[in-house]
């Protein structure tokens, strides 16, 4: 029975996902960002900001990519990366912290099984295993990849909050840099 409820959460979820990609294409095509973003170009930081806070989840990073990479092309590439950047490091901070304590939790419980946790421990305690860990978590959250991922590995490793903290911001404003620098490319 919970396979059922699985199977219909994920296909609901893959619903959402393609709604909101479907709703980014819409927004570009009929050149409504642009429109607001002009009309609001005195609050442009605050456009940023919040675009950036939807840049974090998966239901809403295309419209979010979309907003972003028009904001950049109507203002300055590094305000937009910056604002952007403090609004993905809150939103980003909100699923940390819910993301944290119950991953790990599950993923040890699975570890108590064949030992599973003794190699897990040693790992943990590797530098280069926590190095290796905040890299992937970082390149996930910069990248269009929704940052959920990222945020898991970050919380399973883990860091500490205001490393964390410091690491959203500065891979998400190399995220959304490139966002920025791609968009006025095309």
């Amino acid at each position: 029975m919970t396979t059922n409820r699985n199977g219909a959460g994920i296909m609901r979820d893959l619903g959402i996902i393609a709604l909101s990609v479907l709703v980014a294409v819409i927004l570009v095509k009929t050149e409504a960002l642009e429109q607001l973003f002009m009309s609001t170009r005195h609050i442009s930081f605050l456009n940023s900001f919040i675009s950036g806070f939807f840049f974090t989840s998966v239901f809403t990073t295309a419209p979010a990519i979309a907003a972003l990479a028009e904001i950049s092309q109507i203002d300055s590439r590094l305000a937009t990366s910056f604002f952007g950047g403090l609004g993905a490091m809150c939103g980003d901070f909100i699923i940390f912290q819910f993301v944290r304590d119950r991953l790990s939790t599950h993923v040890f419980d699975l570890l108590k099984i064949k030992g599973g946790m003794r190699r897990l421990q040693a790992h943990l305690r590797n530098k280069y295993f926590r190095w290796l860990t905040f890299l992937v978590g970082g390149l996930i959250i910069a990248s269009p990849i929704p940052d959920e991922v990222g945020l898991s590995l970050l919380g399973f490793s883990k860091m500490r909050t205001v490393w964390f903290l410091v690491l959203s911001f500065v891979f998400n404003f190399i995220g959304i840099a490139i966002v920025g620098t791609v968009a006025r490319a095309l």
